[in-house]
């Protein structure tokens, strides 16, 4: 499975975080295989029963919704998974950062166990597909026509062979036969993502309008006189006694504004220093004087 959009091509940088998640899941089932050969097959059920997820008995372990995601039942359900991860990783975890695409990964990956905890209360889940059909649906959200070249040969837009997958999983989820197949924790990845990429797209939205202002005020935060020059600084005199946001140059502080916006959009406003803090009040105090 390819795609084949100008944008993407198979020799794009492998990103952070994919790379550590390829590892992870690869170590942790070799691990798996190891553990049957040395102990036997009674090893492997071991490690599935104490570390995958069964939501009856989540009460217990409550690890288990966290670290089902790293074990597969065989080769091919792992491959598959990584295929997937592989290709439609890096372009989401460069357009969000790493802690961001780390976020949306195990928040679909949550969102798997939640919907097996309502409607599989007594099937024991395993593997990252909650996940990964988390970053199928995020790829087809962004980019909806990007072609997707099954088996290397046959084009098929993102946006429909997402739309594919979430019928088929929804309909195998109520009405179709279970198989040994956790089709609701597949679903629970699919709409936790989609909650997430509507509200994370609101915020950005706003973000961008806060952005949008920002830029539009430039040259009218700070009175300049007609060479361009601050007043303030007519004649080489400057202020004395304020602070470091109060005399920064009007273009310097909008720059750090844009930065701090964007540091906002990624980890939310909880993590900005006082120092940031400093710098959205005074751009704010700027535009009440004008």
């Amino acid at each position: 499975m390819s795609y084949g959009s100008p944008r993407f091509a198979f020799g794009y940088r492998l990103t952070p975080w994919v790379k550590r998640l390829l590892i992870a899941n690869t170590a942790v089932h070799l691990f798996a295989v190891v553990l049957r050969q040395v102990v036997g097959v009674g090893g492997q059920l071991f490690l599935w029963e104490w570390f995958g997820f069964t939501p009856a008995e989540s009460f217990f372990k409550p690890w288990g919704a966290v670290t089902y995601m790293f074990l597969h039942g065989d080769i091919w359900h792992l491959l598959i998974n990584m295929l997937v991860l592989f290709f439609f990783g890096p372009p989401l975890e460069e357009r969000w950062g790493g802690k961001g695409f780390l976020r949306y990964y195990l928040l679909c990956g949550l969102g798997g166990a939640a919907l097996s905890f309502i409607f599989a209360f007594s099937t024991s889940v395993i593997g990252a597909s909650a996940a990964i059909y988390g970053l199928m649906l995020a790829f087809a959200w962004y980019w909806p026509e990007a072609p997707i070249y099954v088996w290397g040969i046959f084009p098929i837009k993102a946006k429909w062979l997402v739309g594919f997958f979430f019928v088929l999983t929804f309909v195998s989820a109520f009405m179709g036969p279970g198989g040994g197949v956790a089709h609701f924790a597949h679903l629970g990845g699919l709409l936790a993502g989609l909650l997430y990429l509507r509200t994370d797209g609101t915020l950005g939205a706003r973000l961008g309008k806060l952005k949008e202002a920002a830029r539009v005020e430039r040259l009218a935060i700070v009175p300049r006189d007609e060479d361009g020059r601050e007043e303030a600084e007519k004649g080489g005199r400057r202020p004395s006694g304020r602070s470091r946001e109060a005399r920064m140059p009007d273009e310097e502080l909008l720059d750090e504004v844009d930065r701090i916006l964007d540091k906002i959009s990624e980890t939310g406003i909880q993590s900005l220093s006082d120092k940031e803090r400093g710098v959205l009040d005074e751009v704010s105090r700027r535009r009440r004087s004008n």
